[in-house]
């Protein structure tokens, strides 16, 4: 049962990453310098595909919708982690924390249904190329970002119905540098298992079944790719598109099943998995992509030569 007399907690203390001001330091410099390369990368992709009247393709609206969700995603937590290093004790409030944790399960969430559209999208390409503008276009693509948002912020509320009941009246220290449900949930003075249980199914169970049908969907792309196409130009590009949409899936996917597809027990891994979860891995995954498409890194560059690097004529 629920105490029914407690003293509400108005605010949580977080842990951080670590407690050497040393290893503080240096990690500071590290996620700071990181963050401040690769944000402005990120941007300079959104610019380009925005700018360049080359790169109209539901594709390339897609991918900046991509990185847009990136930078936000990981913007999220990253501002706070960093100014936390400089601070002896590391707080949050109740209301920041419920905010934070519906930012992170907002954008997560939609970035993971948006993930499933750029799949769409790519079945489109290579199964119907004859019938891909017709079937990918402007309106269906902004329809299906619109329904990613709705479904992450659907999804997130649901998560902050659940913590936001639950009653907390001590401790209130957080073994992490930001607010999630893993974490929150093990301090409540109730029994959460009920809560566990749904929070499991709809971030755990919806991890794994998205992640197992995005690989069958690229290894059937890639499987047909390989049988009905031969070795030019356009194959290989859209094989190396695959390959990067694969590599994204992976990198989203992968921290995010071992965060919430378990119990809600302490690891000695969660801290680092939640670090290229929420930091490391939204930033690169424009970049990881754009690595690989030509157009997109020629477009790039052709706008950074016209309107940062102006040459005299």
């Amino acid at each position: 049962m629920e105490p029914t007399n407690y003293t509400r907690v108005t605010e949580f203390v977080l842990t951080g990453l670590s407690q050497t001001r040393e290893v503080q330091l240096v990690l500071f410099v590290i996620f700071l310098s990181f963050y401040l390369f690769i944000l402005p990368g990120n941007i300079l992709i959104i610019c380009t595909i925005r700018l360049d009247p080359h790169l109209t393709s539901p594709m390339y609206f897609l991918l900046a919708n991509l990185a847009f969700l990136d930078i936000w995603y990981s913007s999220i937590t990253a501002p706070k982690m960093l100014v936390d290093f400089f601070v002896e004790r590391k707080i949050i409030s109740f209301g920041g924390c419920i905010a934070q944790l519906f930012f992170l399960h907002f954008v997560g969430a939609s970035e993971m249904f948006l993930l499933t559209v750029m799949a769409f999208d790519r079945y489109a390409a290579i199964c119907r190329p004859l019938h891909y503008a017709t079937i990918m276009n402007r309106r269906l693509c902004c329809i299906l970002v619109a329904l990613s948002w709705i479904g992450g912020f659907i999804h997130s509320v649901i998560q902050v119905a659940l913590i936001v009941r639950l009653p907390f009246c001590g401790p209130n220290e957080l073994d992490s540098y930001f607010c999630d449900i893993t974490q929150v949930v093990r301090i409540a003075c109730a029994n959460t298992f009920p809560e566990e249980l749904v929070m499991i199914f709809s971030s755990g169970l919806i991890s794994v079944v998205c992640f197992i049908a995005l690989l069958m969907s690229y290894a059937f792309l890639l499987a047909m790719l390989k049988k009905h196409s031969g070795s030019g130009e356009s194959t290989s590009r859209a094989m190396s598109t695959c390959y990067s949409h694969i590599t994204i899936v992976v990198l989203m996917f992968g921290p995010s099943i071992y965060i919430y597809a378990r119990p809600f027990d302490a690891f000695s891994l969660d801290k680092v998995v939640s670090v290229f979860h929420t930091v490391i891995f939204p930033l690169l995954n424009p970049i990881i992509y754009t690595l690989r498409n030509k157009e997109v890194k020629t477009a790039v560059r052709k706008l950074v030569n016209r309107y940062i690097f102006c040459k005299e004529k």
